[in-house]
């Protein structure tokens, strides 16, 4: 199971009442409601390993080189020349940060990002290297490029806290969007996402994508079509198209995740013990970890 940490505790966060506090009065509502999603994902779906993947890197310069809009409307302030930019964040939720990578280094759930990547990309890599099965935990539709049936990876999308998720497989896939896992980045590359800052091409929804790529097979199909006199593209898709060509020439390197991530050494096998008990004592107390911590603690010795 690879956990989009960075997805799971924004839903987290907006998801527990910023009254959930530390004994000093320091919300720690993110915190406990990962934990309780943690908690909640391991009792229903027993995985074997679990890895916690981070954003080493939210807005990495390859991919900004690449489409300078590239989340540029995330950025929070300008920074020095040279320097990354840091992500907007709600001014509560980034101090609990450094406190969730503590108290999961504690427990023992692996939790790896690697400069200069997205967490995509680490989740990317490692459903690529995976042996067995795969579940990806994420609230990020990207990640939809990964769902593969033959290897039997899937996306758990959360519908509702994580007690109800949206399992999507390549069936699910194909009702929805009219594609596959490998197709999906063609679809969302042409549709665009201004979550994510990319254009898109002009006039191409989700809809006509799809369309075009039932009937062009993919990207290159469709941008052959734009060639070709006889195809049957409208003038309006053809101009359009054409006309987007600078985009789509590399908009598939920034919206497909990578899969050549060079990772740590890391055991992803889940823990049945606290890696430092000592320090999850303290990090219990110190921040009111309370009953999500022992609820998630009893799920792991479960």
């Amino acid at each position: 199971m690879l956990l989009d940490t960075a997805s799971l505790y924004f839903r987290a966060y907006f998801g527990v009442p910023d009254s959930v506090r530390a004994p000093d009065g320091t919300p720690v509502n993110a915190v406990r409601g990962l934990l309780d999603f943690i908690a909640r994902l391991v009792q229903d779906h027993r995985p074997d390993d679990l890895v916690a993947c981070m954003d080493a890197d939210w807005r990495p310069q390859w991919r900004v080189d690449l489409i300078p809009t590239y989340k540029a409307h995330r950025v929070a302030v300008e920074t020095s020349e040279g320097a990354p930019d840091e992500e907007e964040v709600p001014d509560t939720l980034s101090p609990q940060v450094p406190v969730i990578e503590a108290v999961l280094d504690a427990l023992g759930i692996a939790r790896v990002g690697v400069f200069p990547y997205e967490a995509d990309d680490v989740i990317g890599t490692l459903a690529g290297r995976a042996a067995g099965p795969v579940d990806i935990v994420t609230g990020d539709r990207d990640l939809y490029q990964l769902v593969d049936d033959a290897r039997g990876v899937r996306v758990l999308y959360p519908l509702k806290g994580v007690g109800t998720l949206q399992v999507t497989d390549e069936e699910w896939l194909r009702g929805k969007y009219g594609v596959d896992g490998t197709g999906y980045v063609d679809l969302a590359l042409l549709r665009g996402d201004p979550s994510d800052g990319l254009p898109g091409v002009p006039g191409i929804g989700e809809k006509t994508a799809a369309k075009l790529l039932d009937a062009y097979g993919d990207l290159a199909g469709i941008m052959a079509a734009v060639d070709d006199p006889a195809s049957r593209l409208t003038p309006s898709q053809r101009k359009r198209l054409d006309e987007a060509r600078d985009y789509v020439a590399v908009a598939p390197k920034v919206v497909r995740v990578a899969g050549d991530v060079p990772l740590p050494e890391f055991d992803a096998a889940l823990p049945r013990e606290p890696r430092d008990p000592a320090a999850l004592e303290e990090l219990a107390g110190r921040w009111g970890l309370g009953g999500s911590l022992q609820r998630l603690m009893l799920t792991l010795q479960a």
